[in-house]
């Protein structure tokens, strides 16, 4: 037939005769077409765009998320430790809050980027996407998107740091550590930290979801997945 297992196309040029006569032997008897390998690696994204990504929007998606959580850049870690040690824990852990509550606030805009990008995977894109890596997925999104991403997600971050009072606090923490004695001013580019930290999150939210469609068959949750994913198992 015209449309054999994708899996024969990529070996072709690797595989003696006997080596490739094997494989064929190994396929499946129902073959998929090219139109629902694509289709089906676009389903897997967009259930990971609306699964995980959602969550990041929510109140505390990046803040209560271990693997998310935004942290302090290194030039203000010392900040922070010099101020619990001086009894100001408290307003250290607020400015690190309002860090992820921008962040939270930027992430609702990447979901039409998203589905922008995952219209765009043809037959190729798709074939390279399944039978890659367990982040091959993550990867083609994030070469798609990571530029218009960041161009949204920095003015939006800006602006939400100083609707969350993020500018007023970290003023505030950044003027009392710089005011201690015998301590290097510090003064770093906020906007530009978060922007690149919510990115981050995103992705690897979108990877978690990628990973588990591939490795754990239940998470394989209509029969399009089923049917393309089986092909790399």
């Amino acid at each position: 037939m015209k449309k054999k297992l994708l899996i024969l196309f990529t070996l072709i040029t690797a595989l003696s005769c006997a080596e490739l006569q094997q494989v064929v032997n190994q396929l499946p008897q129902n073959t998929i077409s090219n139109a629902d390998i694509a289709m089906g690696l676009r389903q897997a994204l967009d259930f990971g765009i609306d699964k995980q990504v959602s969550k990041l929007t929510a109140k505390d998606g990046f803040f209560k998320n271990e693997l998310v959580k935004i942290l302090l850049p290194e030039e203000l870690q010392k900040v922070d430790k010099t101020l619990r040690d001086i009894g100001l824990g408290n307003l250290a852990d607020e400015g690190l809050k309002v860090l992820n509550r921008a962040a939270e606030d930027a992430v609702k805009t990447a979901t039409p980027i998203f589905v922008d990008a995952v219209k765009g995977i043809t037959f190729n894109d798709a074939k390279n996407i399944l039978l890659g890596n367990n982040d091959a997925a993550t990867q083609y999104l994030t070469n798609r998107t990571e530029t218009a991403l960041y161009n949204a997600f920095k003015p939006i971050i800006d602006n939400s740091l100083s609707k969350v009072g993020a500018d007023r606090i970290w003023e505030n923490l950044i003027n009392k550590y710089n005011q201690i004695p015998f301590t290097s001013n510090v003064n770093p580019d906020l906007t530009q930290y978060v922007t690149t930290e919510a990115l981050n999150g995103v992705y690897t939210m979108i990877a978690l979801e990628e990973k588990e469609i591939r490795t754990q068959i239940s998470s394989r949750t209509t029969d399009l997945l089923k049917k393309v994913f089986s092909l790399q198992d």
